[in-house]
């Protein structure tokens, strides 16, 4: 079966983790981590553009370290899409703030034209959802988030690499956040990072993920452990050498997923953009009958969300998402992945083209 996305290692990981072992150098509780760690956040800072990476255990814990670092809390209000891994609105419910949802755009991220309907005096932040590696309408975004003095984080969970004008996915925001689990465009077996370019939020977010402890070792509030350890790190490390053959390997099998697919069907690629292609979604009323087709041929096939984060019993009660649920009955996604041949984009494109 020819996956939606997989993890890809060769020697060079296995002699990092060995190394790692060989070291007993597992984990390491200081402030600014261990050294494969520290080693990690400078090629995550020196990829993506940014002043300051942290480096977590996970995309979730990213996402909660960085609502924590520009204070949000009980009572405040978070705007972000529905149309999103619920990980998105969890994060913000584990601050004791309230998720509230926005509807999408035709590139499956936050419609920067309903943001402001939703602002309250409540409104503490804006998290765009960097869907599937399409960049969310960033300008229009931050135009907002200054006029209303809102903080704005990225999840950029599935959009590494993905460039919006002349600015990685993350690096445009307060904090952008990532996630490294293995069916990323790059993994650490587990992982996340923040990035900003502002110190006083890296600060805080380095005492969050190591339970409150300051550059100074000592106790200065709260924190929880959130900290990657020294295995996943060195992994990550192999990865970042690997990611720009990985991304570049993605755009060509999407460009020729491009060329040999029907253009009512293909996703829009927003004007100054470069996607990622962490996955390349489709939309069609047939996706079911589509994706058993393709499962056939040995070719597996996601829907990425439904339903959508408002519909699920965590989170049922707002409305007013007409896109977004639309959108959820009937997208689907399709492996771009460095695992993915010609022969296998070419049967997925006759498959998709003679069902639709």
């Amino acid at each position: 079966m020819i996956p939606i996305n997989a993890p890809i290692f060769d020697e060079e990981e296995l002699k990092m983790v060995k190394e790692v072992i060989q070291q007993s150098a597992m984990t390491d509780a200081s402030y600014n981590g261990g050294n494969y760690v520290r080693e990690f956040e400078s090629g995550i800072r020196s990829f993506v553009g940014a002043r300051d990476a942290i480096a977590v255990n996970s995309g979730t814990a990213a996402l909660h370290v960085a609502l924590m670092a520009i204070g949000v809390g009980p009572g405040d209000e978070v705007l972000l899409p529905s149309m999103t891994f619920i990980a998105s609105a969890n994060a913000v419910k584990a601050t004791g703030a309230r998720p509230v949802f926005v509807d999408v755009d035709e590139y499956y991220t936050i419609d920067s034209k309903k943001i402001e309907e939703k602002v309250t005096s409540r409104s503490k932040a804006i998290m765009p959802v960097h869907l599937y590696g399409h960049t969310a309408d960033m300008s229009a975004i931050m135009k907002i988030a200054n006029e209303r003095s809102l903080y704005v984080i990225e999840d950029a969970a599935q959009s590494l690499g993905s460039v919006y004008g002349t600015r990685m996915t993350g690096t445009i925001g307060h904090i952008g956040c990532y996630s490294f689990y293995p069916g990323k465009v790059m993994t650490t077996g587990e992982g996340g990072a923040l990035v900003t370019d502002d110190y006083v939020l890296a600060d805080r977010a380095r005492m969050l993920r190591n339970h409150g402890y300051d550059a100074h070792n000592s106790l200065s509030g709260f924190g929880l452990n959130y900290r990657l350890n020294q295995l996943s790190a060195s992994i990550g490390i192999s990865q970042l050498k690997k990611l720009p053959g990985f991304l570049q390997m993605r755009a060509s099998n999407a460009y020729v997923l491009n060329m040999l697919l029907d253009e009512q069907i293909r996703p829009k690629v927003r004007d100054g953009s470069r996607y990622n292609w962490y996955l390349y979604t489709i939309m069609s009323e047939r996706r079911n009958q589509i994706s058993a087709a393709l499962r056939a041929k040995g070719i597996d096939s996601r829907v990425y969300y439904d339903p959508p984060v408002h519909l699920t019993k965590a989170y049922l009660g707002q409305k007013g998402l007409s896109r977004t649920e639309e959108y959820s009955t009937s997208v689907l996604s399709l492996p771009v992945n460095p695992l993915v041949k010609s022969a296998d984009l070419e049967t997925m494109a006759s498959t998709v083209n003679s069902i639709i």
